[in-house]
């Protein structure tokens, strides 16, 4: 049997998870230790029900935090495993309009700490990567990405189930077009509004949303439709600026469009992110043509089994501010001494 986890490793694997990734940084999930085995659970309280009726981007959130949570792990020198959610957490009924699930619905999924191993240079990079991703909003360079650097991130993805798509300049433009008109149809949206507002603020007070602060510029180029966190602040001041003319934009898919692929997106997109921030690239999400159905739909042709789950905007950079993360112990239970 392997030795248990120290309190100060499990406290350090969970502020890795909590690092991860989510829409409008809401940090929708929860978690419990039991020892032996970390219980990672969706926060229904921090659903989005007007952008994320289906708590599709919930569980991909969920499947960031426990990649990061396994790389903290393995960096650490412990092997995990997962072991399937139950068929009540494959149920789990975000339904918006019929109201919150229950806190505790079922463990998404549990990682169950292993036996010691050695951790590769690769794992240690990206457990040191977990700290120093962002989500740029801001201009990129009008460098191109490498190939070799793209194939990276394509690697990084594949799983079986998940896999990379690098848009050339005829499906981009089609998919920035589609984005265009999926921010004119949520704009005109009086609940994404109202949900944007809850969760965008002013001032960095709060430990969760977007400030100001990580809004980004405002981009003079219009093909290139960026979410304005800043939509429903008006008075708010901010800087426009030229975005690059030719994006790198790629598109994460999943092998299915259930829970459990959205879990398994939400992994591969965050082993994208961190070997993304390892090589020096910036990336920023540009989903709002994922969030109208309709429009999602054109991005899956017919008869295809592989669905997009995530589109990436990705390049080169300057440093941003990091999106600030509650105290542990408001995502915590059953762990003594987590702060």
């Amino acid at each position: 049997m392997a030795e248990q986890l120290s309190e100060r490793a499990v406290a350090a694997c969970l502020r890795a998870a909590v690092a991860a990734p989510s829409m409008h940084n809401t940090q929708p999930w929860r978690f419990r230790f039991d020892g032996a085995a970390f219980d990672v659970f969706p926060d229904a309280e921090r659903a989005l029900h007007s952008a994320d009726p289906d708590g599709r981007a919930l569980h991909i959130s969920v499947g960031a935090a426990v990649c990061n949570l396994r790389v903290a792990l393995a960096a650490g020198g412990r092997v995990s495993r997962l072991e399937p959610a139950g068929e009540r957490s494959s149920r789990l009924e975000l339904a918006g309009r019929r109201g919150s699930l229950p806190e505790h619905a079922g463990a998404a999924v549990r990682v169950i700490a292993g036996g010691v191993r050695e951790p590769s240079p690769d794992m240690q990079a990206l457990a040191l990567a977990i700290a120093r991703r962002r989500t740029n909003r801001e201009p990129f360079a009008d460098a191109a990405v490498p190939s070799a650097l793209l194939e990276s991130l394509q690697r990084a993805a594949a799983t079986g189930r998940a896999r990379l798509v690098v848009l050339d300049p005829v499906r981009r433009g089609a998919v920035l077009a589609i984005t265009q008109a999926a921010d004119a149809w949520l704009r005109a949206d009086p609940g994404y509004r109202r949900e944007l507002a809850r969760w965008t603020s002013e001032h960095g007070d709060r430990r969760d949303g977007v400030s100001a602060a990580v809004f980004g510029a405002k981009a003079t180029t219009a093909a290139l439709p960026l979410r304005d966190f800043g939509l429903e602040l008006p008075r708010l001041s901010r800087a426009a600026a030229r975005f690059e003319r030719h994006p790198t934009v790629v598109v994460l898919h999943a092998r299915g469009d259930t829970p459990a692929a959205w879990l398994e997106a939400g992994a591969a997109l965050q082993r994208v992110l961190l070997t993304a921030t390892v090589h020096g690239l910036s990336a920023q999400p540009m989903t709002q043509a994922l969030e109208v159905p309709h429009l999602r739909r054109l991005l899956t042709p017919p008869g295809e089994r592989w669905y997009p789950q995530m589109i990436l905007r990705i390049g080169y950079g300057d440093q941003v501010a990091a999106s600030p993360r509650r105290p542990l112990r408001t995502f915590v239970t059953q762990l003594a001494g987590a702060a």
